[in-house]
């Protein structure tokens, strides 16, 4: 192909693509940014194709004796089933855990906590309100000024400057609380 033999421009299109994914992680970001969501262009899958193509194309020239017809078949099955696998059990899991951790206090408002640290009748103490992407500790006060043990179940009823306001959960009086 070219005038030059299959191996090299294997090995050149390998060379390549390889540069292109090193160059793609450092600017990939402003890459997404200029073309936002084009459906049938990913470069990642793009240049992992590439890569596997031309790296199981470079390896069948180099220690088979195959006609290059046939190993350009087989190595782009190969590059298509290596993207698949990339894209469905790499990706795309990959894409859909960039959700943020971040929350708004006021997200934290009428949760549930358990009191970890006794909070005294006129003072703080800590809680711990469990989620699906894990725990946050935060500082706590009574709403009533009353103690409220350590263990104690709590409902959050106002966030203020990073302080939650509490109550002790009782299930058949929390509309109570927040009329």
């Amino acid at each position: 192909m070219f005038g030059y033999p299959m191996e090299t421009v294997y090995l050149f299109v390998l060379i390549g693509s390889g540069m292109f994914t090193f160059l793609y992680i450092f600017f990939g970001d402003l890459l997404d940014a200029v073309f936002p969501d084009l459906p049938f262009f990913s470069p990642q899958l793009i240049f992992s194709f590439l890569t596997v193509l031309s790296a199981s194309g470079f390896l069948f020239e180099h220690y088979t004796t195959m006609s290059s017809g046939f190993i350009g078949m087989i190595s782009a099955g190969i590059g298509f089933i290596v993207v698949l696998l990339l894209h469905f059990f790499v990706f795309v899991p990959l894409k859909s855990a960039e959700a943020s951790l971040n929350y708004a206090e006021t997200d934290l408002e009428g949760r549930l906590a358990k009191v970890i640290v006794t909070v005294p009748k006129d003072g703080f103490g800590e809680i711990l309100i469990q989620g699906k992407s894990g725990a946050i500790a935060k500082p706590a006060q009574s709403m009533q000024n009353e103690e409220i043990p350590s263990g104690a179940e709590v409902v959050i009823v106002e966030m203020k400057n990073g302080v939650a306001l509490v109550s002790v959960y009782d299930r058949y009086e929390v509309g109570r609380l927040f009329t």
